[in-house]
């Protein structure tokens, strides 16, 4: 869970905001300092000819030529620089001094305030810590242990009569949205209105990414949220009342947008993966393992932002004071020196974990404990209550920042 992707990218995404729900991102994201194509001398010029659409729709080749041979390349297409070497995006995402999120660009934190999500240092510390001890493995499973579970059996029942179902808009999406409003204690929280106001939130800083301002849609959608956890967070120790609730609204949506994408994915990686269905449907054991492998193959945040505070080299790359650094997690997730046949969906890989969908440093994921008992419950109940599970049509993940596939149309 990343209200990104404390939990990072928000809402959603971490590091940085702007998305569309479908995960594309908007032609007015800002711009680095320089657009100047002339700066891939010396590199790859393809990288001055990629294009957002392709990013969109399949990175993964491009993002490897890229990885192989300009691992830090400027995108005029992005306004960034892209980072698409493990070892590199790792450099980037420890060090909060240098690549910073905490800039005036960040839409997100002119639509819901200043949060975890775009603060550093000491500040970011104060945002996180009031939030840390719930997110915590023992506390998730003894806290939202049954209440998981009861919510995916919940939505289970009321899919399987038609014997068909879009497993995203039906089951991923309402199970990510009521258990995060649970965890963040609004109990009985109308998960229609939640999504009506992440809806409403997302498009304001899609707008203000592009130049806009903030929407009265989006104002209002805040007020809504603001007056539902106004109650519920104002106790957030060393913080005051406004920042507790910027700081729980991102941690909301974040929990909404990639535990709905992890979900997602991890299905349809199985069921478009039959050999590894049956191995995972024989030993009940490998669905941790298979999801972790969908989140190294696929993950739901598939970039994070930041912005460079200081002239840095990088990767052969040099980047001056305020540009923009877009870090590939799809292309570190596959990238070959850590990960052998990195194009490869192996359930049984035993080094999957060290994949980077919930980010690295300061910004890690605060909800990874809660996003991984949320996706291994529902694969495990879709699998035990469905065995004829299997795709209704093709499907296959979109979107440059959350990749997921727009539907997952399902028969059982």
């Amino acid at each position: 869970m990343r209200s990104r992707h404390g939990g990072q990218r928000g809402p959603p995404r971490r590091g940085g905001g702007g998305s569309r729900r479908d995960g594309t991102r908007p032609r007015g994201h800002a711009r680095a300092a320089r657009d100047d194509p002339r700066r891939n001398e010396g590199g790859d010029p393809g990288s001055a000819r990629v294009t957002l659409e392709a990013l969109d729709a399949d990175p993964h080749p491009l993002l490897a030529r890229l990885r192989a041979s300009e691992p830090v390349a400027w995108v005029p297409a992005l306004g960034a620089w892209l980072v698409t070497r493990r070892d590199l995006a790792l450099a980037v995402l420890r060090a909060d001094a240098t690549f910073t999120v905490d800039d005036p660009r960040f839409s997100t934190a002119r639509v819901v305030g200043p949060s975890m999500l775009s603060l550093d240092g000491d500040e970011h510390a104060r945002h996180r810590a009031p939030f840390a001890a719930p997110f915590r493995l023992a506390a998730v499973h003894a806290r939202l242990g049954a209440v998981v579970a009861e919510e995916a059996e919940r939505l289970a029942d009321a899919i399987a009569p038609a014997g068909r179902a879009e497993l995203r808009r039906e089951f991923a999406g309402p199970l990510a949205a009521a258990v995060v409003t649970r965890a963040l204690g609004l109990d009985g929280a109308d998960t229609a209105a939640v999504l009506r106001w992440y809806d409403a939130i997302v498009a304001a800083v899609t707008g203000v990414t592009a130049g806009r301002p903030v929407s009265a849609a989006g104002r209002e959608a805040f007020a809504e949220l603001r007056g539902a956890l106004l109650p519920v967070a104002a106790d957030a120790g060393g913080l005051d009342p406004d920042e507790a609730v910027s700081n729980a609204a991102v941690l909301l949506f974040g929990g909404i947008e990639t535990t709905e994408g992890m979900i997602a994915n991890a299905v349809l990686h199985l069921l478009t993966h039959p050999e590894a269905l049956a191995l995972v449907r024989a030993d009940p054991g490998l669905v941790a393992a298979a999801i972790e492998e969908s989140l190294r193959l696929e993950p739901a945040a598939a970039t994070v932002d930041r912005y460079a505070t200081r002239d840095v080299a990088l990767g052969g790359a040099a980047i001056g004071r305020g540009d923009l650094v877009t870090v590939s997690i799809a292309a570190a997730n596959r990238d070959p020196a850590t990960f052998p046949d990195p194009d490869r969906f192996d359930v049984r890989r035993e080094n999957a974990r060290q994949h980077l969908a919930f980010a690295a440093g300061p910004h890690v994921c605060l909800g990874i404990h809660l996003a991984r008992l949320e996706a291994q419950t529902a694969i495990g109940v879709l699998l035990e209550r469905f065995p004829g599970l299997r795709l209704a049509g093709p499907a296959a993940p979109r979107g440059l920042v959350f990749r997921k596939p727009p539907e997952l149309r399902v028969v059982f």
